[in-house]
């Protein structure tokens, strides 16, 4: 029988499969299928500073609707359909209340003094650790990429000062280098690195001169670039790995392991295969084991990294330039004549 116990931010889970953070999880039953299907652990949906931000000035136009109080008023209070980050608060305790397993907050703010703020009212939730959201969308030509770097840092600082819970960074594939801001933030204290997030970018629908935005979900060839980077990464930080994007089945989880991960997280092939399918992955992972004869994730874990690869090529720039070199195997696959 094969043991697929690991640790992710010095918390034991029982595989290392994660349920990302996606609106799949605000769902009560959706908690408890997880959980039935073997997740090992859940990240809460993500709170959204302009969510709340939003909520916050929707509550102030309904609150000045009742400033002219009047004996004919039905009621002295208004319809507030939302209450501000209170509601995303008490969803998320009850999340906690409802699995055995592990669930972890996630937040994504802009300013230094409302991540640390929100990020102790996540903690009060009793969630075992909290994911930060970082990622920058480019619109300023003033901001160079050093300030988004240093400002991410300081935003680590302070939360580190202010929660015992464990930290992970979630982090945009966009860096210039993301090998260097993963070192410095795994200074910092970071407990783990999920690498990468994935981002919605902008479609024009060209009949209506229209700017839409759709919810495309990760396709398999989503994980090389996490694999690379997790592969370089194994054995050279502190933190712990999680890898995600475009891990669909046990292959790719497995896949993920031997480059160094700890363990991985998937949204889009719950969606296309739904939620059960995290008992296939588990299945796939245990046959394989079983095959090659590994009784424990360590027994192959970071077998496939830089660290323990014997093809001194494998990771650098040569790999590339001998792939463009042959080019005739393309050329097999895809005739053009």
């Amino acid at each position: 029988m094969v043991n697929l116990k690991t640790k992710y931010m010095g918390i034991e889970l029982k595989n290392p499969i994660i349920v990302g953070a996606s609106n799949l999880v605000t769902h009560p039953e959706n908690l408890k299928r997880m959980e039935a299907a073997g997740a090992a652990a859940i990240v809460y949906k993500s709170l959204f500073e302009e969510q709340i931000q939003l909520e916050s000035l929707q509550i102030s136009e309904q609150m000045g609707e009742f400033e002219e109080r009047n004996a004919e008023m039905t009621s002295m209070f208004p319809d507030i359909e939302h209450a501000g980050p209170e509601e995303y608060l008490m969803n998320l305790t009850k999340a906690v209340q409802s699995v055995s397993i592990p669930v972890f907050g996630s937040l994504n703010a802009i300013d230094e003094e409302n991540w640390v703020d929100y990020a102790k009212k996540i903690e009060k939730t009793g969630v075992a650790g909290i994911e930060l959201n970082f990622y920058h969308v480019p619109s300023d030509f003033e901001i160079s990429g050093r300030a988004i770097i240093n400002e991410q840092l300081d935003i680590i600082r302070a939360i580190r000062k202010e929660i015992k819970i464990p930290i992970a960074i979630k982090l945009s594939p966009y860096y210039t280098n993301p090998l260097y801001v993963v070192n410095e933030m795994d200074k910092l204290g970071a407990n783990g690195f999920v690498l990468f997030n994935r981002l919605f970018q902008p479609v024009i629908d060209i009949d209506k001169e229209e700017m839409h935005f759709p919810y495309n979900l990760s396709q398999h060839e989503d994980n090389r670039f996490p694999l690379r980077v997790t592969g370089v990464l194994y054995g050279t930080i502190k933190a712990d790995i999680c890898s995600s994007r475009g891990i669909f089945d046990g292959n790719d989880a497995i896949s993920m392991i031997l480059a160094g991960a700890n363990c991985v997280q998937v949204v889009s092939t719950l969606y296309k295969n739904k939620i059960e399918q995290i008992s296939s992955i588990l299945q796939d992972i245990e046959k394989w084991m079983s095959k090659k004869g590994y009784k424990k994730l360590d027994d192959f874990r970071g077998k496939m990294s830089k660290k323990n690869n014997h093809d001194p090529f494998a990771y650098r720039r040569a790999q590339y330039v001998d792939i463009l070199m042959k080019s005739e195997e393309i050329f097999k696959k895809y005739p053009t004549i």
